[in-house]
């Protein structure tokens, strides 16, 4: 069987995104990586990094060699200097996201893995951008996605993803969350192959609200959901006071970690896996996975950025193909 094919995004092109493409060439991947970017700027950043670059343009016919990088061009939109954002460049970021989710859906690709994007040099060109997770959501029509990390032996996955700290509180409603853990039930056996898996469900407030006296939402959200759920028959367990839930004695009894909001799970999920961790979107219709990492533009250039989560995601892209492929 020939190894699955799967578009990696270069992201933002002022980022280690090139950097971290360029030093694929070096890795023992489990599938056919082909870089999404504009050719002229992966010349010019090996040249920089001092790199002998083999790439040639992506051709589904022909199986590239070993050392050598295939490269679907998609054209900057302004000169690139490492270190240096620039907005000119915004919509050559999101033109590789939607020509790899094209791909995906055509099945051209079997999987997208992205570069780290700069959130802010977006909005800065007028576009309105909250995030890798919301964006492909709406390219894809998928109503509901579900961003979850993986790294360091852990899986955690976010109820609210990125939302003024203000505003999660009332993003949480008993629809929402019903949502948010069917479709985390259904990737973990799907995309990941568990039966039956564990899911630890975080409380929203400190000790899950001391019984009302720090908040309602455990008693009047959280845990009406889970005692449903539960009764339908998936595995779950909460909601939990956060700093007790992550301790190792919990942790082995679960197979994933829901938390409430961003700041509340993926500190300690970075903590224990930061530059080998993977960012994956549940529920969306293609394979999508992510590094752990944001575009680093002081490293930009440097030598010094390390591809580890990179690789990583890649390698999880592959696996979870391959799991669906048997589901």
């Amino acid at each position: 069987m020939s190894p699955a094919v799967i578009a990696v995004t270069s992201g933002e092109p002022a980022g280690i995104g090139p950097d971290l493409c360029l030093a694929l060439a070096r890795e023992r991947l489990p599938c056919r990586a082909v870089i999404l970017a504009d050719r002229e700027l992966l010349a010019a950043r090996a040249a920089q990094l001092g790199l002998a670059l083999r790439s040639r343009a992506y051709d589904p016919a022909r199986s590239p060699a070993a050392g050598e990088i295939e490269v679907l061009h998609l054209p900057l939109h302004a000169a690139v200097t490492a270190g240096r954002i620039d907005p000119a460049n915004s919509r050559y970021v999101l033109a590789l996201l939607d020509r790899a989710v094209a791909g995906c859906r055509d099945g051209s690709f079997a999987a997208m893995v992205t570069a780290p994007v700069h959130k802010g040099v977006i909005n800065d060109a007028g576009i309105p951008f909250t995030g890798h997770t919301e964006y492909l959501a709406a390219l894809t029509s998928t109503p509901r996605v579900v961003m979850m990390l993986a790294g360091g032996g852990l899986r955690v996955a976010l109820a609210t993803t990125h939302l003024a700290l203000a505003e999660v509180p009332g993003a949480i409603t008993r629809a929402s969350l019903e949502d948010t853990l069917r479709i985390l039930q259904q990737a973990l056996e799907r995309r990941f192959g568990l039966i039956a898996p564990r899911i630890l469900v975080a409380g929203l407030n400190p000790h899950s609200g001391e019984s009302g006296h720090l908040g309602r939402e455990e008693i009047e959200i959280i845990a009406p959901v889970v005692e449903k759920l539960r009764r339908a028959g998936m595995r779950l367990e909460g909601p939990m006071p956060a700093d007790t839930l992550f301790t190792p004695q919990v942790l082995a009894r679960g197979d994933c970690v829901l938390t409430m909001y961003h700041d509340q799970g993926l500190p300690v999920l970075k903590y224990a896996s930061f530059g080998k961790g993977v960012n994956v979107t549940l529920g969306l219709p293609i394979v999508r996975t992510s590094v752990d990492h944001g575009t680093a533009l002081d490293l930009a250039g440097t030598g010094k950025a390390d591809v580890g989560s990179l690789v990583a995601a890649i390698e999880m892209a592959a696996q979870m193909v391959k799991q669906s492929a048997h589901a």
